[in-house]
């Protein structure tokens, strides 16, 4: 027998009020729906909405912002990964629960949109971006927009990148200010402390054009370590060791005037909590965290909740599950794994997500995937009819978001807001 578990969404010590839900891993025994989902449900049968959708729920949302704000320690900064919410409105309302003007963005496209958008926020990309991507934003940035350009802060992982970046600068006649990447332990490129980086800051402090805006130093791997035999303690002290070196070498290069108030950037999501002091960085950057999609589902991170669901609609419910051309083994089927009792079909699906209510439905490994009618299975328990939903957790934020249009916000039983999202992930 499967024991089914319900926990307390907690906010500052407190049960965060109507969000005690029944949680199910996917091919979990059936049972009754959960009143959260049916209320959600309610809600968008109300707003009139009747294809997939990607909902968040803002008030789980701001307690995982609050969430974020309480483990930071004092003088700590913070930036919102743009990618992992990919939506303007998103943003904002993150941006003023936080109080915080700094982004990290990813792409041409995103760093054009939020340069318009929100010109006076700080933007640190976060991957070094081709330099004819660099030229294009220059060319592309609206008159009106300009200023922004003195807000970014763009990534140079290697000398030969840094070389073309100054070359862009001194044509186009530009100032740009420059964030170096570093190797903490990642190993997907980045400089470490030694002969390279020490040329790369001597050729910053050469150029007139170059300003140097600091170090970012991303360290996801940590949470994928284990903790026996002290290995993820090690990996932790070799993060810091690692940027503590960069930035001595840095002070011995460029002097202490040109240290004050650089970007220390570090974390991610997964590893946000580890930073509490700032000896080393300044600031963490964050953002799945927030909706929180299955991946982030961590030991760190258990003090954040699921913030963000796909609701599809029902178009076909059956009383049985029947295998095309497979008929006669179907009862065997049913005997060995009685979840294969059921069975629905979604409005669209082969998403990268998990269904989580109605409880216990799972994918039909036979049938297969589908982008158009998805086939789910459930056990001999399973109430749901055609235009009722079935609702899925993202395993990610930054790509599944965004192929269901403006978000759904839910707050107080309805769907008060919808949030357009980005038209583009690269």
């Amino acid at each position: 027998m499967i024991e089914l578990s319900r926990r307390n969404i907690i906010l500052g010590g407190a049960a965060l009020a109507g969000v005690t839900v029944l949680m199910m891993k996917p091919g979990d025994k059936s049972g009754p729906r959960d009143a959260y989902f049916l209320d959600v449900q309610k809600a968008l049968i109300a707003a009139g909405i009747a294809v997939p959708t990607m909902v968040v729920d803002k008030a789980r949302l701001n307690a995982n912002i609050d969430t974020l704000k309480g483990f930071l320690p004092p003088g700590m900064g913070y930036r919102i990964v743009a990618k992992s919410l990919p939506s303007l409105g998103l943003i904002d309302h993150v941006r003023k629960r936080t109080g915080t003007d700094r982004l990290m963005t990813f792409n041409l496209p995103m760093l054009l949109e939020i340069s318009q958008a929100m010109p006076e926020a700080s933007q640190l990309l976060g991957k070094p971006l081709p330099v004819m991507a660099a030229r294009h934003y220059f060319e592309q940035l609206p008159l009106e927009a300009s200023g922004a350009a003195d807000n970014v802060q763009w990534l140079v992982d290697t000398p030969e990148r840094l070389a073309q970046y100054a070359s862009l600068a001194d044509e186009m006649g530009r100032d740009m200010a420059v964030n170096v990447e570093l190797d903490v332990g990642l190993h997907r490129g980045g400089m470490v402390a030694g002969a390279d980086l020490k040329a790369m800051l001597e050729a910053i402090r050469a150029n007139p054009r170059l300003t140097f805006a600091g170090f970012m130093g991303y360290d996801p791997h940590i949470a994928s370590l284990p903790t026996a035999m002290g290995w993820r303690d090690r990996a932790i002290k070799g993060v810091r060791a690692g940027y503590a070196a960069a930035l001595a070498q840095a002070g011995e290069v460029l002097g202490a005037d040109a240290m004050a108030g650089i970007t220390r950037n570090a974390a991610g999501s997964p590893t946000y909590r580890n930073y509490q002091d700032t000896d080393i960085a300044s600031e963490v950057s964050a953002g799945s965290c927030l909706v929180k999609p299955t991946h982030f589902d961590t030991e760190l991170l258990e003090p954040h909740v699921p913030a963000s669901f796909i609701a599809t609609p029902v178009i076909k419910s059956l009383p049985v599950t029947q295998m095309p051309g497979l008929e006669f083994a179907d009862g065997a089927t049913k005997a060995w794994n009685p979840n294969a009792s059921r069975t629905v079909f979604i409005y669209g699906g082969n998403w990268l997500a998990d269904p989580v209510d109605p409880p216990g439905l799972q994918y039909n490994k036979t049938f297969g995937r589908s982008s158009n009618q998805e086939m789910l299975n459930g056990g001999p328990d399973l109430q749901i009819s055609p235009d009722e939903f079935v609702f899925l957790r993202p395993h990610q934020s930054e790509a599944v978001f965004l192929q269901f249009g403006d978000i759904a916000v839910y707050e107080d039983g309805a769907i008060t807001e919808r949030w357009p999202v980005f038209d583009y992930s690269a």
